[in-house]
């Protein structure tokens, strides 16, 4: 492996052990306009991401606002509440889909005051990205073989902790029955007047 992306490996490693979320506290206590939405945001997202991808975008937030997965910015402005759900949503749209992270951040909403939900995500978020730094170290010791060996087992320990918590979301939603067709509507409404006429 190169030193440099050694460097990169080791850089990444100690970006996720200290990592840090911006505390509950600490949000604005005025509200924001977008673009200081997105630049709050970006910078506390911006070591979780590829250098490639962008955490938000001002289309993101529109589409999040018009999915119903967040609530309306209050003349154009966003407050602590749409800052704590802009957070799970970046971090939880690669495991879910908008539907379900709206389910999810709803019910939460139940639950939970807005401060208790966003700190406990941050707690979870930092414990989980420590452990996987953590995983990572022995990487840097490694031949290639072996990272690529302890990337799969990583991805796939990703993939099952995903679909355990697809399956807890999903025993959560009450299913919704399909509708039925016309032509099932119109079969059993002929056969119910037959029915009624013998």
């Amino acid at each position: 492996m190169s030193q440099s992306a050694q460097q990169s490996l080791s850089d990444r490693i100690r970006q996720m052990r200290e990592i840090e979320m911006i505390p509950w506290n600490s949000f604005p206590e005025i509200d924001l306009y977008m673009d200081q939405v997105i630049t709050l945001m970006n910078r506390q997202l911006d070591p979780l991401y590829s250098e490639t991808d962008k955490p938000l975008t001002p289309s993101m937030i529109n589409n999040y606002v018009k999915d119903g997965v967040m609530p309306r910015p209050e003349h154009k402005k966003y407050n602590r509440e749409h800052l704590t759900i802009l957070s799970l949503i970046c971090m939880l749209k690669p495991e879910f889909a908008l539907p379900e992270i709206r389910e999810l951040v709803t019910a939460l909403s139940r639950c939970y005051s807005t401060e208790d939900i966003y700190e406990a995500f941050c707690a979870a978020q930092i414990s989980y990205l420590r452990d996987a730094a953590e995983q990572l170290e022995p990487a840097e010791s490694m031949d290639e073989a072996a990272r690529y060996r302890l990337a799969m087992e990583l991805a796939l320990e990703a993939n099952a902790k995903r679909i355990a918590a697809t399956r807890l979301l999903e025993s959560l939603i009450p299913k919704e029955t399909p509708p039925e067709d016309k032509k099932e509507k119109k079969e059993k409404k002929d056969k119910k007047k037959k029915t009624e006429t013998d």
